[in-house]
């Protein structure tokens, strides 16, 4: 083989073992948080949704809960513990009323003939997600994250890694919830 191709060869092997390790670990090249080095998955937006939940106050946001390829797979088929290389992100976001959307439920109730007083309550009712608050992630990796049950935490603001001190109560909070390990979020398909 002349010299020029096995360089060419070479180079080629080289890019994609770098570019699939990008990939298998399904982490981007951003900042990672501290603690657990967890960092924002590429493309985890585009994820399943396993479930969304509204909290209330004080807290007052809609949470929208998203699973890798590995958690999704999981959940459908109730495998427990989650498998290494599971990651399920929670994306947080303030909850606002929508205008549009109660303009449309006022018109609908009225043309129904509904009571004021059940108009009013209908549009209490009617939130859709405002700004988003901050993405939290959990990532199963049972040797690297073996003092934490098997999961490494993290929680990004506008993008960025929060503080170490954010990041040290991650696992107290999901201690609890052990027996389904330490996922509080259960599918809804």
């Amino acid at each position: 083989m002349k010299p020029i191709v096995l360089l060419v060869v070479i180079v080629a092997i080289a890019a994609g073992v770098v570019d699939s390790s990008g990939r298998a670990s399904g982490q981007s090249d951003g900042e990672a948080a501290p603690v657990y080095g967890v960092k924002l998955p590429s493309g985890y937006r585009d994820w399943t949704m396993i479930s969304a939940a509204l909290v209330g106050g004080p807290v007052n946001d809609l949470r929208v809960k998203l699973g890798n390829d590995v958690a999704i797979k999981a959940y459908r088929e109730g495998t427990r513990p989650f498998p290494d290389g599971t990651i399920i992100a929670r994306l947080a976001y303030q909850q606002v009323t929508s205008e549009e959307n109660n303009k449309v439920f006022r018109s609908a109730a009225e043309q129904r003939g509904l009571p004021a007083e059940q108009i009013d309550k209908l549009l209490a009712a009617s939130f859709v997600a405002g700004p988003p608050t901050n993405v939290q992630l959990m990532v199963k990796d049972a040797k690297k994250y073996a003092s934490t049950g098997g999961w490494g935490f993290a929680q990004f603001t506008n993008g960025k890694p929060d503080s170490e001190a954010v990041h040290k109560t991650c696992f107290a909070c999901h201690a609890p919830a052990k027996d389904p390990d330490f996922v509080f979020t259960r599918y809804a398909p």
